[in-house]
């Protein structure tokens, strides 16, 4: 689980007090990552084969009497070496992996992850079609908020924008949980200026204030 039960329980508390408040039904998750990107590792290995292969030509021409019989697995076997531990950095450090990211393929990969989640989870079933999605993968420090056609009209997708941008930072500094508290209140506040005020008789918690850690 990347959430704590403190940081679970403030989530959970700060939802059900932006619904309570505006009459919205918002749904926080948070993913580890939204795809396996299996090309990194070969990415990876290629870099460090090709670091290691210009360190060998550079050696040669410095040290030209460093060649040996052996000339052949003396060059060889560094260049698969280093590949191969670049290789495994990918796999064991992120932020190592995260260097060979393609920005546009993740963008997709963390959209098509929350429009799944919101199709699965039905957060389209509500009463009056005020369910919002603040989904956060960690891996890929991206945020999608997906928002029902209850909003519609009056919000447009550059203020929601805002919304993600605000939490975008704290994702960056490996803070999930105060990126969704934040963007909790940017929510909070971006509905009261547009007039979202829950109903005197409000209708049942319609989906869960807990956040979803998949």
């Amino acid at each position: 689980m990347i959430l704590t039960d403190v940081e679970a329980d403030a989530i959970e508390a700060r939802v059900a007090e932006v619904e309570r408040r505006t009459g919205a039904q918002v749904v926080t998750a948070l993913v580890p990552r939204s795809d396996d990107y299996p090309e990194l590792g070969w990415k990876a290995f290629a870099m460090g084969a090709v670091i290691a292969a210009l360190l060998v030509v550079v050696l040669d021409v410095v040290y030209p009497d460093w060649m040996s019989s052996y000339a052949l697995w003396s060059n060889v076997t560094p260049i698969l070496g280093v590949g191969a531990a670049s290789a495994l950095l990918a796999f064991a450090l992120p932020p190592y992996a995260r260097l060979y990211l393609n920005r546009v393929r993740s963008a997709g990969e963390v959209r098509q992850r929350a429009q799944q989640m919101f199709v699965e989870r039905q957060l389209f079933a509500t009463h009056a079609r005020n369910g919002i999605l603040l989904m956060a993968s960690v891996f890929e420090r991206r945020v999608e908020l997906l928002a029902d056609t209850g909003y519609r009209g009056r919000i447009d997708e550059s203020e929601w924008q805002r919304v993600v941008g605000a939490m975008t930072p704290h994702l960056a500094h490996a803070r999930p949980a105060e990126a969704l508290l934040r963007g909790l209140g940017e929510i909070e506040t971006l509905l009261a200026s547009k007039g979202f005020v829950a109903a005197e008789k409000a209708v049942d918690n319609e989906l869960p204030d807990r956040p979803i850690e998949t």
